[in-house]
């Protein structure tokens, strides 16, 4: 199928040196609640790329549950796939695709697990139903059918059936502390704007890269 005729001119908005905040922390927020403003899907939405050991790449969709001067926080079982490639390489990759505001924001950097206090505080914050999710599901394994996955949760409503659901010791969070965070503005003629922060040592750089 040929869809090279697919194509969208971009014209929303523009992003300039002088209107660029000098923390990207502070950038990223701006960004973020301005697709929060504009009813986006699930802005938290976010790709994490992994490479393996072996130096297979990998991608998927995780929800960034909480950021701030200190990096990117999401969740996941500490038995994925995803936790595998981490644990044997911590560089790592997110990008946020903000197609209906014509933006992207990818954050380049090192995920690192966050204390089990940390863990706890955001697991006890949870619905009881995500709470037991993270018990049924041991992510990425094989299994025969949903059947297996409905059993499972049968049996942890009995097993924690006074509604005290402690953390799993095989489920917690990542922060993604960033080295690099591009901000992409879409523009006509495919003349995007692009800025580049790179972190040397307690200050940011900042480049416009051409698109």
């Amino acid at each position: 199928m040929d869809i090279s005729h697919l194509r969208e001119e971009y014209t929303q908005a523009g992003l300039s040196r002088e209107n660029l905040l000098s923390n990207p922390f502070k950038q990223f927020e701006l960004w973020f609640r301005q697709a929060q403003q504009a009813q986006l899907a699930e802005p938290n939405a976010m790709s994490l790329a992994t490479v393996s050991a072996a130096g297979v790449p990998a991608l998927r969709t995780v929800l960034l549950k909480y950021f701030d001067d200190n990096g990117f926080v999401f969740f996941s079982n500490y038995t994925s796939n995803k936790a595998r490639d981490i644990n044997d390489n911590p560089q790592v990759a997110l990008m946020f695709p903000w197609v209906a505001l014509e933006r992207q924001v990818v954050v380049q950097g090192q995920a690192e697990k966050i204390s089990t206090a940390e863990s706890l505080r955001y697991f006890t914050s949870r619905p009881a139903g995500s709470q037991l999710g993270a018990w049924v599901s041991h992510q990425s394994s094989v299994i025969s059918g949903r059947k297996v996955l409905e059993m499972k949760l049968t049996e942890m409503k009995q097993k924690f059936h006074d509604g005290k659901i402690p953390l799993p010791d095989f489920w917690g969070g990542y922060r993604v502390v960033p080295q690099k965070i591009e901000f992409w503005q879409g523009r006509p003629s495919r003349l995007h704007d692009r800025f580049l922060f790179t972190r040397d040592a307690n200050l940011w750089r900042i480049d416009r890269l051409s698109p």
